[in-house]
């Protein structure tokens, strides 16, 4: 699978890797390699004295990595950036790009458990080397956590509803594999049931791999592990991720801005808004590639 084409179609990649400015003997960071289409944009515009420093905690993104002296790999999670920038003696950056997709050779494997397309294992780790499945989730969380995760992760409708149910029901065989699990829930699906099901197993995913907690974690160390000048390009996949980077992009954190009494801000915040609007795929682009529909990109610039 050594062909990243097949593993993942990159996203929003000229629109992305544009919003880095990128300068030739910069460095840069690509916070999700994938099937690393914006790594290698990314090294095609730096010059010989040019760095990037490409995180991806899936070790079957590796298997796209490109063959450059100029990239140094780190396969762990981004949650980690600034630990890893210091160990390799990079301070600060002049650019961080994250695609906060999951792949299409993630959701096309069937033994991945990410999709409601194939039977499998409900597995859906994006780091083989944790042990929480969704499985084990399914199987452990009280009604009270299950509820939460599926109103929160997934937005599900009648969460409450679908919680006691898979909290009566699970010791009979439905966690067992994929098509078990949506057998096992189809009494309480509302409205469609791929758009439920999708919803359902969202929730699941973000839940296994943290991605929320994560994604807090990475965006709270880009501004200070970016230069002066430096941008943060980050392409999101649904209103939960994009909430996060609008707000830390607008304010840097998710608790409300402290003010004096006059209500004018105690502190500076270093980020500016390059684009107010987020950046949508083009028709052509959604022509060649569907499942680029719900990207949406943010670009930052460091003050």
């Amino acid at each position: 699978m050594g062909d990243a084409a097949l593993y993942h179609t990159t996203v929003l990649l000229k629109e992305a890797v544009d919003g880095l400015n990128v300068k030739t003997d910069g460095v840069y960071v690509d916070a999700t390699m994938g099937g690393g289409g914006h790594s290698r944009e990314i090294l095609s515009r730096l010059g010989k004295n040019g760095k990037l420093i490409a995180f991806d905690q899936d070790e079957d993104a590796w298997r796209n990595k490109p063959e450059d002296n100029r990239l140094i790999a780190v396969p762990e999670n981004f949650r980690y950036l600034k630990q890893f920038l210091k160990l390799h003696k990079v301070p600060q950056v002049d650019g961080i790009l994250a695609d906060l997709g999951v792949s299409s050779y993630q959701f096309d494997k069937a033994e991945r458990g990410f999709s409601t397309r194939f039977e499998g294992k409900l597995d859906m780790r994006m780091d083989k080397r944790t042990t929480t499945t969704a499985e084990s989730i399914l199987r452990e969380y009280n009604e009270q956590q299950l509820h939460k995760m599926f109103e929160l992760n997934g937005e599900v409708r009648n969460a409450r509803q679908l919680a006691k149910h898979i909290f009566q029901n699970r010791n009979k065989g439905g966690l067992n594999s994929i098509e078990a699990f949506k057998a096992m829930i189809e009494p309480v699906v509302k409205g469609l049931p791929n758009k439920y099901w999708a919803q359902v197993f969202q929730a699941l995913r973000i839940e296994v791999n943290d991605e929320l907690g994560a994604l807090k974690d990475f965006l709270k160390q880009t501004a200070p592990c970016l230069k002066p000048g430096g941008r943060l390009s980050i392409i999101t996949f649904h209103s939960l991720e994009d909430r996060l980077v609008k707000q830390y992009i607008k304010q840097g954190g998710w608790e409300e801005e402290a003010t004096d009494i006059f209500g004018r801000k105690l502190s500076e915040w270093s980020l500016k808004a390059i684009n107010n609007k987020p950046i949508e795929p083009t028709p052509e682009e959604l022509k060649e590639n569907t499942r680029a529909r719900s990207a949406r990109l943010r670009i930052a610039e460091k003050q």
